[in-house]
């Protein structure tokens, strides 16, 4: 059966993948994208699907109560996949109230349309609400200590970013529980893959290597990350928003702990062979000046998907951070001189 789904932040590096795979899997499904069009969205990752059927993209801000209300009413919504938020830690510590404002009353706009349109046609228990999170609500694990963070665990979010994906977090599970809403959660690692934002880690660790700068690498770069590769969230993402349990959370790992000055290393590898030069890039990896409110490690269990839903990563590592590199390195090669 055809659905209209909204998906909210649909030109993001995450949402824009997820939107590429929902059109390959179910071409019948009525896609409604919604984004800000601020640094972290660009039209460019959704330019092959602009013009096609099927699919309305919307520019504006989650946060517009008008503008979601008039989307409801122009559109019969049968579902939400909310990814649209700030989510860049560094910002999030230098403008606190820009996070507050898209992350979490955002969240609250959302959740109240879709329950006011919901409940309006009938099916306020059936149609589904999927909020889109982050390991990072967790807080921090030891290096040394093991263990990983499962869906019990309570959030200890350590930084403006995570705190507001905390709070959006409990507003999604607040409507689950006091109006019957059909809400569900998902929590992920670290996402890469082609097209991510030149902010984020790998993107910088590879776009500084090819201009010959420094590699910045936080404190003592053992801070460890948990990389799991966009497309394999996507797979997970449709089968929590399909299948998974209303009022549930559902973990998403991708199995590949890494330290950061592992996964520099890494890359520097990757670029060596690829585009060689006199040195390794290795020598341009610098070591900065700790981030403030800097985790010292994520890791998720996500035993909960794999054995309720069936859900597990096809992408190991080392096949996904060579595509990543090998697609940044082709980019570079269109502007290069």
């Amino acid at each position: 059966m055809s659905k209209s789904l909204l998906v909210t932040g649909g030109a993001g590096f995450i949402a824009s993948h997820f939107i590429h795979y929902i059109k390959q899997k179910y071409p019948d499904y009525h896609i409604i994208n919604i984004d800000k069009l601020t640094y972290a969205g660009s039209e460019t990752n959704l330019k092959h699907i602009t013009y096609s059927e099927n699919y309305d993209f919307i520019e504006g801000d989650i946060a517009d109560e008008q503008l979601i209300n008039d989307i409801f009413s122009t559109y019969d919504i049968e579902g939400v996949i909310h990814f649209a938020a700030e989510s860049h830690v560094d910002r999030s510590i230098k403008d606190v109230k820009a996070f507050i404002q898209s992350n979490v009353l955002g969240t609250a706009v959302l959740l109240q349309a879709a329950r006011d349109a919901w409940n309006k046609a009938g099916e306020l228990h059936t149609r589904r609400f999927h909020q889109v999170s982050t390991d990072e609500v967790y807080g921090s694990l030891e290096l040394d200590g093991g263990g990983k963070f499962n869906e019990q665990t309570p959030y200890d979010p350590r930084n403006p970013y995570s705190a507001s994906k905390s709070g959006a977090d409990m507003l999604v599970k607040s409507f689950g529980h006091t109006y019957g809403m059909n809400v569900v959660t998902s929590s992920s690692s670290n996402n890469y893959g082609p097209g991510q934002h030149a902010e984020k880690l790998i993107p910088t660790i590879i776009s500084n290597a090819l201009q010959g700068n420094s590699i910045p690498i936080y404190g003592d770069g053992k801070n460890v990350r948990d990389w799991l590769y966009v497309t394999d969230h996507c797979h997970a993402l449709d089968m929590i928003f399909h299948h998974g349990n209303a009022l549930e959370k559902y973990n998403v790992g991708g199995g590949n702990e890494k330290t950061n000055i592992e996964l520099a290393m890494t890359i520097c590898d990757i670029l060596d062979h690829l585009r060689p030069g006199h040195d390794s890039y290795k020598e341009l990896i610098t070591f900065i000046g700790d981030r403030k409110g800097h985790d010292r490690r994520y890791a998720v269990d996500d035993s909960k998907i794999k054995t309720t839903l069936g859900w597990k990563p096809f992408t190991t590592f080392e096949t996904g951070i060579h595509k990543t590199v090998e697609w940044y390195v082709e980019q570079w090669e269109k502007i290069a001189p």
